[in-house]
């Protein structure tokens, strides 16, 4: 059987170096075998261009603090489902690092643990950027050790400072030496780097100024490997987002905290919404106004800031109020109107 296409003067004379093609009746014939071949080669052209086009879809880039990183993260997900066409890319190096590749323009969102400290802001203006804050959920700092250690009843911010304190380096390395009731016992340290807006908050608090703190302790910027170090430690102490302890409550055990009414405190979501914890935060997201001129930029942003309150409480951290989140789309919409 032959299959009848391009009608004359329309001439091709070889393909894929075999002479298939004969002119009969002014008609362009060729074989089943070459019909099937030719309908591959077509398939092929397609799905090249479907790839190409997919490489080039339109792409969000995120960065900045791990402890934000999975709120920012579930968004993503969800906003696959409905926008496929946009490609939104999450990665977390810290706040400080986060706002160094915002000032920079490397990135169109920052998501950080703590505001932005005027020397960031002045650098952003000084490189012509205009950034818009929104609050989108609240924390508490949670200290955690391993669920077997039995002597730690609670701490005082006073006993989290000798610990952490940069006088204590090399000197304060036994549980005794915090509180004479506890054991005679190496005392091992699980902390973020101080890259990490978690790292300002605590230290600031705790110790009095930000990026204060002994550096002879386990660092990570990854709260995930914090986890599983004071896990895995009977002596260890550690310090992250609330978020990775819920999810985590059954390998560790969080400490009460004393707050400076006297009472004794363990995060949860009353405690941090009504601030009697003493180690509750605002979490933050940062957009770059000039990148919401990109259609993808908006979408994505309108999306997070639609459903944020649902996304907070799935992750594990405490959703602020309702006035809160219609206060973060008026000034996002407000932003747009600039644009």
């Amino acid at each position: 059987m032959n299959f009848s296409f391009f009608p004359a003067p329309f001439s091709l004379c070889s393909w894929a170096g075999a002479e298939c093609w004969c002119r009969r009746s002014h008609v362009w014939r060729f074989s089943r075998k070459d019909y099937f071949s030719t309908l591959a080669l077509f398939a092929g052209l397609v799905l090249m261009l479907l790839s190409s086009a997919c490489t080039q879809r339109e792409t969000v880039t995120i960065d900045g603090s791990s402890t934000v990183y999975p709120i920012v993260e579930a968004a993503a997900e969800l906003f696959y489902k409905e926008h496929p066409e946009i490609s939104v890319q999450v990665s977390f190096s810290g706040t400080g690092a986060g706002f160094q590749k915002l000032i920079r323009g490397e990135i169109d969102i920052l998501d950080a643990s703590r505001p932005a400290k005027p020397e960031e802001l002045q650098r952003l203006k000084e490189a012509g950027l205009r950034i818009i804050e929104f609050v989108i959920a609240y924390d508490g700092l949670t200290v955690v050790v391993h669920p077997k250690n039995t002597w730690v009843d609670y701490l005082t911010l006073d006993e989290l400072r000798r610990m952490w304190a940069p006088e204590a380096q090399n000197k304060i390395v036994r549980w005794n030496q915090i509180r004479p009731t506890f054991p005679d016992a190496p005392l091992r340290l699980y902390g973020p780097g101080h890259a990490s807006g978690t790292f300002d908050f605590f230290t600031e608090v705790v110790v009095g100024e930000a990026g204060k703190s002994r550096g002879d302790y386990q660092a990570s910027e990854d709260d995930n490997v914090l986890v599983q170090g004071v896990s895995g430690d009977l002596y260890g102490l550690g310090y992250f987002g609330y978020a990775y302890y819920v999810e985590n409550r059954e390998r560790l055990r969080a400490v009460p905290l004393v707050n400076t009414q006297g009472d004794t405190v363990l995060p949860d979501t009353q405690t941090i919404r009504n601030r009697t914890y003493p180690l509750s935060r605002p979490l933050f997201v940062y957009v770059r106004e000039d990148a919401l001129r990109r259609p993808a930029v908006r979408t994505f942003v309108e999306f997070l800031l639609k459903h944020i309150h649902e996304i907070v409480q799935d992750v594990g951290y405490i959703p602020v109020p309702r006035e809160v989140e219609q206060a973060n789309l008026r000034r996002f919409r407000e932003a747009l109107a600039r644009t």
